[in-house]
């Protein structure tokens, strides 16, 4: 009978301790600000699930869901769809090959914050190219911190410039991973382009595409740094997304206990979510 050598553990146990400190002392220290109040100098009163019931009666919480998941919700459909697109476009040999996946990568490699402020920048009516092309080439009256249209619009349009490339990448690997067999029954059948893409590509993409679901809901939903750099949530609340009004909250105005439980009702939806992500888009494999 063989016998497994356990002898690895040891050289992941450390790793696996750190990690595990590493988050739950953060998510600890979070719990317990949750069900206190603290006037400032270390003092601490209790407060039961009083903060998590102001936040979930809250308007303004529920004013930030909304925009944070229709934020999410309007990235997952475009970044998806492009990426699968663009994935189906590019070169499987050659030359292009590298050059192509270079390209997609560049944005990847751009810090959240500079990305922030790149488009900040970009986009400023006077002296920014897109923003000065817009307001005096195509006659388009665009200001994006006066206009809440005009800021969802760039904060969107951003966020798909960024991370599109990540969704590319992930259905490449895929599609590069489908054997010519395949293609060939599919050429021997008659079939068409569109019966490739639903018969063959597409459900070969599924793990990747997953992936990819996961990975962008995650993203979009807990994103902060780039719309706080390029909006800082105007004009006026328009685009105060769910982390950046958790933020407000907890840094502008210093409640520590209503924050704690907004962070933990957060940190609740986000996993909620990715479960019924996963478990919808795996079920067919069980």
């Amino acid at each position: 009978m063989k016998t497994e050598n356990q002898k690895a553990w040891f050289f992941v146990l450390p790793v696996l301790v750190l990690v595990a400190f590493n988050a739950l002392v953060p998510l600890m220290t979070v719990v317990n600000y949750s069900v206190q109040e603290t006037f400032g100098n270390n003092q601490f009163f209790w407060a039961g699930l009083r903060w998590f019931e102001e936040i979930l009666r809250s308007e303004r919480f529920h004013a930030a869901l909304g925009r944070q998941l229709l934020f999410t919700v309007t990235i997952l459909i475009i970044e998806v769809s492009l990426g699968i697109a663009i994935a189906l476009a590019m070169p499987r040999k050659g030359f292009w090959v590298p050059v192509c996946l270079v390209l997609m990568a560049l944005p990847l490699l751009i810090p959240w914050n500079v990305v922030g402020a790149m488009w900040n920048i970009f986009t400023l009516p006077d002296i920014g190219l897109l923003g000065w092309t817009l307001n005096n080439v195509v006659g388009i009256d665009y200001n994006m911190t006066t206009s809440p249209v005009a800021a969802w619009i760039t904060v969107i349009v951003m966020d798909v410039w960024h991370w599109t490339s990540l969704v590319v990448l992930l259905c490449y690997a895929g599609l590069v991973a489908i054997p010519d067999a395949y293609y060939q029954a599919a050429k021997i059948d008659g079939a068409s382009n569109w019966a490739v893409f639903r018969y063959i590509q597409l459900p070969k993409m599924k793990t990747v595409l997953t992936i990819a679901v996961l990975l962008r809901f995650m993203d979009s939903f807990n994103i902060y740094t780039e719309p706080f750099t390029l909006t800082g949530g105007g004009p006026g609340n328009s685009t105060t997304l769910l982390s950046i009004d958790l933020v407000k909250i907890a840094l502008g105005q210093f409640d520590l206990g209503p924050a704690a439980a907004m962070s933990l009702i957060y940190f609740a939806i986000t996993l909620a979510v990715s479960w019924v992500f996963y478990t919808l888009m795996t079920k067919d494999d069980q």
